[in-house]
């Protein structure tokens, strides 16, 4: 679980120090309900740009930011949702968009709430540990991110054939990156440099394993889950209902948002996606693919299974198809010329090539239902097409200039979206799924016997992770005072 031992003498030398370096935390009512966040902290704001590194922009991680480059506090959630000439199918499907985010992705609220907890109860060290980062993208840039907001030293982990634009950010925000042999799919390779950093540095590391890390669980549940339910008191009318929540599997912490939903809309169910390259979830398969920001061929400890009711398995050729139609101008203006509002076109690039692969999950789902327009779906686009300029390159080069006939076969494809590689899950197909946790945690990872059966038998298990919401505000609460204390001296 969340683990709040408290090291008194640490936590007043971490107070001392974040004194020092102007660092006030947020606290997790704060990233959920922005508009609560202290006025002169939003006055600061309004002189920072959003991509600073200024410890104020903490209180950036959250859904609400205003989106601009520079200044601005908060306006309500960036979401965007996709009408069905774009679709093909009548549900109306809404995205909560992540570009906003400092960074321009959502890993940001993930690891604050990983790193954060550690520092306030005393178990970190800034002036010792470094953080490590163990991703396939946009949660070491995240957690290199929050490191450097936080004054601490960071290693960022992701796989070598990752996007050049993560390698050339890092290379001026983490202190550290260690590229892992392989693609996306390669995770493992991931997990075994962070054990040969444990063996080689000591106690020097803090690993923060986003695929394990409850506090990426609680977080998503706490502020992504609430944001969703806000986008939908905004739209929904009398006679709608929300049909569902479709995300990648990734590291399994925004499933949890879809989680808070299914608690808030009872009918409401929760579809996670992969890579049909790599079809882990549903046919306990492996292999590479290109839909970055969704790492597998495991199943993360943090994905509550017992909670999923479909697996959907999406063809990376789909997703990259797609993200060249919404990047590329003739792309665009043949949607335009097919009847998308143009308003529309022109925000297809707040969609990076993982959030297209949460649409076709959401359109399956939609398709697969037979919903129609009184029906919502829900999902995340995590990042945007600024992540992925260069795949957009290698795929004009592999392939010629994109064209009108690439277009409209493009425009088709999406069309005719199909209800293959999907599988609605009964109770043994849960289980099956959540014993392959097994192989990964318990075998290679350290979980224990009994861990993973709690995970699966304790009713209690998940829901006393979002108990501890309450107690880790009251702890940042405290911390904070005692920032303010060591200010005056």
């Amino acid at each position: 679980m969340i683990d709040l031992t408290t090291n008194e003498e640490q936590i007043e030398r971490n107070a001392r120090y974040c004194a020092q370096n102007d660092i006030i935390l947020p606290t997790y009512d704060e990233m959920q309900r922005p508009q609560i966040v202290p006025e002169a902290i939003k006055a600061e704001l309004k002189t920072i740009a959003r991509e600073a590194v200024h410890p104020r922009n903490l209180f950036r991680v959250t859904w609400e930011n205003e989106p601009v480059e520079h200044g601005g506090t908060y306006g309500g959630v960036n979401y965007l949702e996709l009408p069905a000439v774009l679709t093909g199918v009548p549900a109306r499907i809404v995205g909560l968009v992540g570009k906003w985010f400092p960074t321009g992705a959502h890993k940001v609220g993930a690891a604050y709430s990983c790193l954060a907890p550690t520092l306030v109860t005393g178990q970190f060290d800034p002036d010792k540990n470094m953080a490590v980062w163990p991703s396939t993208g946009n949660y070491c840039r995240g957690g290199a991110f929050i490191s450097r907001l936080l004054g601490c030293k960071s290693v960022a982990i992701l796989p070598e054939e990752m996007s050049q634009e993560r390698f050339e950010w890092l290379k001026n925000m983490a202190n550290e990156t260690i590229a892992t042999p392989g693609c996306e799919s390669n995770v493992k390779e991931i997990f075994d440099k962070c054990h040969e950093l444990s063996r080689e540095r000591g106690a020097e590391v803090f690993i923060f394993n986003q695929f394990e890390q409850l506090g990426n669980h609680l977080w998503h549940h706490e502020v992504t889950g609430p944001a969703i339910e806000r986008v939908l008191s905004e739209l929904m009318g009398p006679r709608d209902r929300v049909a569902g929540t479709c995300v990648s599997s990734g590291s399994g912490g925004t499933i949890a948002g879809g989680e808070y939903i299914k608690s808030k809309f009872p009918h409401a169910k929760l579809a996670v996606s992969e890579a049909a390259q790599c079809p882990t979830l549903l046919a306990n398969g492996f292999g590479g693919h290109r839909i970055e920001g969704i790492g597998d061929k495991h199943v993360p400890w943090i994905h509550n299974v017992k909670n999923t009711d479909m697996v959907v398995a999406i063809d990376d050729e789909d997703s990259m198809r797609l993200f060249r139609l919404f990047n590329e101008p003739v792309g665009r203006e043949y949607l335009v010329s097919k009847g998308v509002p143009k308003e529309t076109v022109d925000q297809l690039g707040l969609l990076g090539i993982s959030c297209v692969c949460n649409l076709l999950t959401a359109i399956k789902f939609a398709r697969y239902y037979e919903l129609t327009e009184n029906d919502f779906v829900t999902t995340v686009f995590t990042d945007s097409a600024g992540m992925y300029q260069t795949r957009l390159a290698e795929l004009e080069e592999a392939r010629g200039a994109y064209t009108r006939d690439d277009a409209v076969a493009d425009y088709a494809l999406l069309q005719a979206i199909r209800t293959d590689q999907l599988l609605e899950l009964r109770y043994e197909d849960r289980k099956r799924i959540h014993n392959l946790k097994y192989y990964t945690w318990v075998e290679q990872q350290g979980k224990t016997y009994d861990e993973i059966n709690a995970q699966w038998h304790d009713r209690d298990y998940w829901s006393s992770i979002y108990a501890v919401k309450p107690k880790l505000n009251r702890l940042i609460t405290e911390f904070n005072e005692r920032i303010k204390v060591y200010r005056k001296q």
